[in-house]
């Protein structure tokens, strides 16, 4: 456990910002960031808790202690009918777990493949993909509250789950470090290929009766494609949320554009791909100096080298404000900006 000064964070964020924070410091177990929490200079300095640095966009220093997760192991805990509770280190990363997931022909998390980040942050922001979300498997997490130490557990409802939301995101914001997720996986999965381009990409492989291994390599595929890697071009992937609109503004949208695409969520609303409003407003490719927008992902912000946050931030506010003159639609984003 060693304790680090003006430490820089540009390693640790996937946008690659070059900050630094005042302290620094890795936990490898509960007990020893309940031993860092003890430090008098740990107790009265503000916290971040990092993970892999996969949602955050940074506008400058942090003034504070940046706590680095470092919380390992995957298991199977126990069975239980048609089901397999699997329980992982909050520092763990994400698509490892898909991985041993699938090692183990359990299903549930395919879908969410190579979405970048670790265990631990997984449920702040209650992240899915192609159709799945977290909660859909969810069961509980433990966390150690930042200003006791004390060991708390969380189940689905206290987390209060909504799109790319939860408790943490809200009135429990920076209070908390989770150090273990236990999730519920099937040891018969129900496939879920309706959402994106799973299907198309399935046939394209030849593939006509899928498992959750074929499932993964899907959303691999199709994530490789369109998203870049941040070890060679800095980003966070999916900037923005898709935003929920009225079915009534949709209708009256649809009829100016055609094309328009969305999917269901109530019988009063629908999801817009922001990605496609974003593009629409010319924004899919657009460079300016060291940053811009992706080439094939409007919905992905990108550093190309030396850029700081604030212009990534400005370049945001500017997106934001071009979708909503044009159709009328908020957008919201999905990265923390500290």
């Amino acid at each position: 456990m060693k304790f680090e000064r003006d430490f820089s964070l540009k390693p640790y964020n996937t946008f690659g910002i070059d900050v630094k924070a005042r302290h620094f410091a890795r936990f490898d177990s509960v007990q020893e960031l309940q031993e860092l929490l003890q430090r008098p200079e740990v107790r009265e300095e503000p916290k971040l808790i990092l993970g892999g640095g996969s949602n955050l966009l940074f506008t400058k220093d942090f003034e504070g202690i940046v706590l680095l997760n470092g919380i390992k192991g995957m298991e199977v805990l126990h069975e239980e009918g048609d089901y397999t509770y699997v329980r992982a280190g909050g520092g763990e990363k994400w698509h490892d777990l898909v991985l041993f997931c699938l090692e183990h022909d359990l299903g549930g998390i395919e879908n969410m493949s190579l979405i970048p980040g670790t265990v631990g942050a997984a449920p702040l922001q209650n992240i899915g993909a192609y159709g799945v979300e977290l909660k859909d498997v969810f069961v509980n997490l433990e966390a150690v509250q930042l200003e006791t130490g004390e060991v708390h557990t969380f189940d689905k409802e206290a987390c209060q789950f909504g799109y790319r939301e939860s408790v943490f995101k809200h009135s429990l914001k920076g209070q908390y470090v989770v150090t273990t997720v236990t999730l519920r996986l099937r040891k018969h999965p129900e496939l879920n290929t309706s959402y994106g381009a799973i299907q198309t990409t399935l046939q394209e492989m030849q593939v006509q009766q899928p498992t959750i291994h074929d499932i993964s390599a899907a959303v691999c595929h199709i994530r490789r494609s369109k998203l870049p890697d941040p070890a060679q071009i800095g980003n966070a992937g999916s900037f923005f949320k898709n935003p929920e609109i009225p079915v009534l503004l949709f209708d009256v949208l649809k009829e100016r554009y055609p094309d328009m695409p969305a999917y269901p969520v109530s019988e009063t609303s629908v999801k817009v791909p922001a990605g496609w409003l974003i593009e629409q407003c010319g924004w899919k490719g657009k460079v300016i100096d060291n940053y811009g927008v992706h080439k094939n992902q409007a919905l992905v912000l990108v550093n190309y080298g030396g850029a700081k946050g604030e212009n990534l931030f400005q370049l945001a506010h500017d997106i934001i404000a071009s979708v909503e003159e044009k159709f009328g639609i908020s957008l919201q984003p999905e990265v923390n900006i500290m």
